[in-house]
């Protein structure tokens, strides 16, 4: 009898340790009896560490009490009972089990458990990733299309319906090819292939057509999915509209690259451009060349015709351009009134010249703008890749000088780029500095010429003109300093400081000599122009100094009125107003107009030296011309460059009122001057 069940429970523990499912046998205590190598291996014990202790041990501690409890009522009721555990691993880890139990009888004790159990963590986990796979599927924005390995749709996702039109009951069965635009050439479906077999995705841009027809863009992902045996299960192709996108981003590249109001190139975009120019003229060995193209006076069409006009006359000014540079890389808009133009593979610099000049050509042909016919014309500098530099913002800087070097030569023209007009720069920008210098180091000085009344005879006013002397240059010529002055707005300065000079010096010759004494002012257009009335400093020294208006006189251009500006109008107006005499200097040399003389109320009109030095001859008649429509007019005359007697006799003759020059003294400095009030000058 022994023997017999030795063999059984032998056999019965063969069977166990062999078979692959995990089987254990739990007593009435909970306390495993038994646990095969299968069951060890699923909690990661061996079979010593679990025999005898109870099976509450795989249980995390907070449900091994309940799982006791429920263990007992299982026993008591003989059912059998099935379903899923969450245990713990031995290296602490969380399982997931299912496990079934039996009620069983051994030939002797008490009723034991017999529990089966198999490990599901990994299928659990499979199952929630697919399930999370199908919230996914059916809540992602981006629209999924699974076909099969024909490439027949499988199934689709709601994005899908909603991106397209189509329903799944629709496409089911259906090949993706049946949606495309026609937009693509068939070479680009077989790269597409090639690319899908060789690498197992292909990710790029589609056009498709909706249900209803209209044609959109998608960023499309196709991945292949394969079985272990490297077979096409499936295609998984995701995609999203990106239609406005594409459009917007086309809009900013638009926006970032091209000017709004001519369509051209704008300067961000002109800067790739040459630099491409550049590499290409350094691979074939030819020469590249620079245009800069600034419009003169272009200022005076937005002030007089507003911006509305500018800007549509920029277009018909980039229309002509682009008609007279067809073959250039680039025509481009670099900002204001500048426009650039890059010329490739030149063998001679006079396909330049044939090009600039058929510009300045085109240009002279008025602009019909809000029916006005409107004329402008335009400063050309041009720079030579490689022969005048290899560093592109160097050739800019090249390209530039040389215009601005047009434009101070009278504009309307165009010139290249030299060694020369480089120095010439340079030397201006050291006239430059020397002059900022100048005026902070006191370098200027004030002389003073006097203006003869032909009436008495007298010294009635003084012209305030300025002197530099420069430490080591010594005197610099007024003609050379005051055109850049007013380049640079440094006349502002200079010329406020002339003005303050001059009116601390008529209070102090006024009080010692001549309370009639006059002083009179040139004043640039750039002083008017900058400066409000009321920040006109020298003003507000006539105030200090107890002078009324009429002490002073200032000198102004005909140019200044005729491209008068409001802020110059009333500026004018309100120097009037506070008595301060107005006259035009060199009269008759430029657009000369009676109405403007009533205009801007002048009071004087100074004949210029050229006439005076030609009254032998036509400027006789000029002069005469001068005298009587100032007099007829109500205004007073001023000849500048007496030099004789002779002159001075037929000045007289004619009737001026006031003359200047070096027949009765040259421009002196105060000191000198004071000798001339002492004794004043009598004919």
């Amino acid at each position: 009898m022994n023997k017999t069940h030795w063999d059984e429970s032998g056999l019965f523990q063969a069977i166990l340790d062999k078979c692959p499912v995990g089987i254990a046998v739990i007593n009435y205590e909970g306390i495993y009896l038994t646990v095969n190598p299968a069951y060890c291996d699923i909690y990661g014990y061996t079979q010593n560490e679990m025999l005898n202790h109870s099976f509450t041990m795989i249980f995390p501690s907070a449900d091994k009490l309940p799982v006791l409890e429920r263990h007992q009522r299982f026993l008591e009721e003989s059912t059998r009972l099935g379903g899923e555990w969450s245990v713990m691993h031995r290296d602490g880890s969380q399982m997931t089990v299912f496990s079934e139990s039996v009620t069983f009888y051994p030939a002797h004790g008490l009723p034991a458990r017999l529990v089966y159990v198999q490990n599901i963590t990994e299928r659990k986990k499979a199952q929630e990733q697919m399930k999370i796979a199908a919230a996914v599927f059916d809540a992602s924005q981006e629209a999924i299309v699974v076909t099969n390995s024909e490439n027949n749709i499988v199934t689709v996702n709601p994005a899908f319906t909603v991106l397209t039109g189509w329903s799944l009951e629709e496409v089911k069965g259906l090949n993706p090819r049946e949606f495309k635009s026609g937009r693509h050439p068939t070479f680009f479906y077989t790269e597409m292939w090639q690319t899908l077999n060789e690498t197992g995705q292909w990710i790029g841009d589609v056009w498709d057509r909706h249900k209803d027809g209209t044609e959109f863009l998608k960023e499309l992902r196709i991945s292949v999915i394969k079985d272990p045996d490297s077979n096409v299960i499936n295609y998984v192709g995701m995609f999203s509209d990106i239609t406005l996108r594409k459009k917007q981003e086309e809009l900013i590249w638009q926006q970032a690259n091209y000017d709004a109001v001519t369509g051209l190139p704008n300067r961000h975009l002109f800067k790739t451009k040459l630099e491409q120019a550049a590499l290409h003229a350094s691979r074939t060995r030819h020469i590249m060349a620079l245009m800069l193209i600034d419009l003169d006076q272009f200022k005076s069409v937005n002030d007089s015709m507003g911006h509305r006009a500018g800007d549509e006359l920029l277009g018909c000014v980039a229309l002509r351009l682009l008609e007279c540079a067809h073959n250039a890389d680039c025509v481009a808009r670099l900002g204001g009134d500048e426009f650039a133009i890059i010329i490739p593979d030149i063998d001679d610099p006079a396909e330049c010249t044939d090009i600039a000049r058929d510009i300045l050509r085109t240009l002279d042909s008025p602009f019909t703008v809000n029916g006005e016919a409107i004329f402008v014309s335009a400063s050309i500098g041009i720079s030579l890749y490689p022969g005048d530099t290899e560093n592109l913002e160097e050739l800019f800087k090249n390209a530039d000088q040389a215009m601005y070097a047009v434009k101070n030569a009278g504009r309307k023209n165009f010139r290249f780029y030299s060694r020369a007009l480089h120095d010439a720069i340079h030397t201006r920008l050291r006239m430059i500095r020397n002059l900022r210098k100048a005026l902070a180091e006191n370098q200027f000085v004030v002389y003073y010429q006097p203006i003869i009344s032909v009436k008495t005879g007298h010294i009635t006013r003084m012209e305030a003109l300025v002197r530099w002397f420069h430490p080591v240059q010594g005197l610099i010529s007024p003609d050379a300093f005051i055109p850049l002055a007013e380049d640079t707005g440094l006349i502002v300065p200079i010329g406020n400081w002339i003005a303050k000079e001059a009116i601390t010096q008529l209070a102090y010759w006024r009080q010692k000599y001549d309370p009639e004494l006059k002083m009179t002012i040139n004043l640039s257009p750039v002083q008017l122009r900058s400066q409000e009335f009321e920040d006109i400093p020298w003003i507000r020294d006539l105030q200090s100094h107890e002078l009324d208006g009429e002490a002073v006189t200032i000198e102004i251009t005909e140019g200044l009125l005729l491209n008068s500006e409001k802020r110059v109008n009333y500026n004018l107006k309100m120097i009037h107003q506070i008595g301060i005499q107005i006259a035009i200097d060199d009269f008759g040399t430029g657009y000369s107009s009676l109405a403007y003389l009533r205009k801007f109320n002048i009071d004087f009109l100074k004949i210029d030296r050229s006439f005076v030095e030609d009254l032998k001859g036509v400027g006789f008649e000029l002069c005469t011309a001068i005298i009587a429509m100032a007099h007829s007019l109500g205004l007073g005359v001023i000849a500048e460059g007496v030099e004789t007697e002779e002159q001075e006799n037929l000045l007289i003759k004619l009737e001026c009122d006031y003359m200047q020059g070096y027949l009765y003294s040259k421009p002196l400095p105060a000191d000198e001057i004071e000798k001339l009030l002492v004794l004043p000058y009598r004919r």
